[in-house]
């Protein structure tokens, strides 16, 4: 749930298939959030890829505005790795082919992800060798060829490419840059970029300082670490492309390539980078509850906001653990943040620091309104405007608006008059080790 949306399992009537619904209130959306829907739908209904959330259905009425997906009932690619009784680098080798494909075919397409991160990796259900789904298409852009230019400062820190920090020109590169990110998490368990300070974060990622340290990268392939170093070469003119890293040996000949040895320190250190997201969106969660701010204007400065988290942490942390229980104890499914919120906190029983004071950044999205992250590296961020947004679409091609929402879709449990528009955070938390990142990485030019 956002701002301005919620989503809802539907039901096609003529036929008793199951979607998603994501339900906009379009009542609230200022005339820029307007072009940015149309962008993210007319984007969608250009991606029809197995590893890709199709949109089925686009749908306008007075008021609303629907978005009918797939509906991805396997959760978050990373909460099924630390629940898999074994996982080894060759999974981590299937799972990365599957995001390079859904990335090839956006780029062959002209599409522009923009946020690749864990969060927007789905899997398709909960049966063993489900697919890995990309969704969220909220910051995605349209580029002609190899195109670049400036598109404005969009993503979420941890993954913004060299380029993207340096304000210089760029395109479908800074895609292949978050998958080389998502790579070495997969690997083991924690980002290759990480500061508590968001500028020596930037620092670091512009040198391309990351490096390889033992003992947890001792057992890991050097063909997996050759692709990490391609995908992660700063010159985005010399950074590996999607057609080229399906191609790498470490991922079309992996049986024979890559390591099948379990990795249980990956998985730990996946459950602690997990866990640190969901209990930070409890807690902002909580936060927003008890914040009288205006939806859909930046009334709330970052550093006003980080002051107050500052001051409050702590107090939050109970309330957001205290929220979850009671969800669970009135008996409603469980969530991700409910799930976790008993391994959230750190091996000695209290957060670092770090998460503790994190950076707030405040961000305006098209779609879900204002979000405000307590957390450097997981927020998403969109501060200018974007090319290609001045084409016009005009609904779905599925037949499903023949008689519009009502006649076509049963929303289960939803009225759509009176949509609940509390801010429900998109904000992720901060994977990190418990030693710091060495001063002196590797650079990868």
């Amino acid at each position: 749930r956002g701002a301005f949306s919620v989503v809802r399992r539907c039901v096609k009537l003529c036929t008793g298939h199951e979607y998603a619904a994501k339900i906009i209130n379009t009542k609230k959306l200022s005339a820029r959030d307007h072009q940015k829907l149309e962008r993210e739908a007319r984007i969608c209904r250009l991606l029809k890829h197995s590893n890709i959330v199709r949109l089925h259905d686009s749908i306008s009425e007075e008021g609303f505005h629907y978005l009918v997906f797939d509906l991805v009932t396997g959760g978050e690619l990373f909460e099924d790795i630390v629940a898999r009784e074994y996982y080894s680098e060759a999974d981590a080798s299937h799972c990365i082919q599957q995001i390079l494909e859904a990335v090839l075919h956006c780029h062959q397409m002209g599409v522009v992800h923009r946020d690749l991160k864990p969060e927007n990796l789905l899997l398709a259900s909960k049966c063993k060798g489900a697919a890995v789904k990309l969704a969220d298409f909220g910051l995605a852009i349209e580029v002609q060829g190899d195109q670049q230019a400036w598109f404005g400062f969009a993503g979420t820190p941890g993954y913004l490419s060299p380029e993207v920090l340096r304000k210089e020109a760029y395109g479908k590169p800074v895609d292949i840059w978050a998958c080389g990110v998502i790579l070495y998490i997969l690997l083991v368990g924690y980002p290759p970029f990480w500061d508590e300070d968001q500028h020596k974060l930037y620092q670091q990622i512009k040198a391309g300082a990351y490096d390889f340290p033992s003992p947890e990268w001792d057992t890991v392939t050097p063909e997996a670490k050759n692709l990490i170093n391609q995908m992660l070469t700063i010159n985005p003119a010399k950074r590996i492309t999607a057609h080229e890293a399906l191609k790498h040996p470490w991922v079309c000949q992996r049986s024979t390539v890559a390591s099948m040895m379990h990795r249980q320190e990956t998985v730990e250190c996946l459950k602690k980078f997990n866990a640190r997201r969901k209990l930070k969106g409890a807690i902002l969660t909580t936060m927003l509850a008890t914040r009288n701010f205006s939806v859909g204007r930046q009334t709330t400065a970052p550093a006003t906001m980080s002051t107050a988290a500052s001051g409050t942490t702590m107090g939050l942390v109970e309330q957001a653990k205290s929220l979850l229980n009671k969800k669970a104890d009135a008996g409603k499914p469980q969530t991700n943040s409910t799930k976790n919120s008993a391994a959230a906190t750190s091996p000695k029983g209290t957060l670092p620091p770090a998460a503790l004071e994190p950076q707030t950044t405040v961000i305006h999205n098209p779609v879900d309104g204002i979000k405000e992250s307590s957390d450097s590296t997981h927020t998403t961020i969109e501060d200018e405007d974007t090319k290609g947004t001045s084409g016009r679409w005009h609904g779905g091609a599925s037949g499903m608006r023949a008689r519009g929402v009502h006649g076509a879709l049963a929303l289960l449990g939803h009225s759509p008059r009176g949509l609940p528009s509390a801010c429900g955070p998109r904000d992720r938390c901060c994977g990190q080790r418990e030693s710091s990142q060495p001063a002196g990485g590797q650079v990868h030019g």
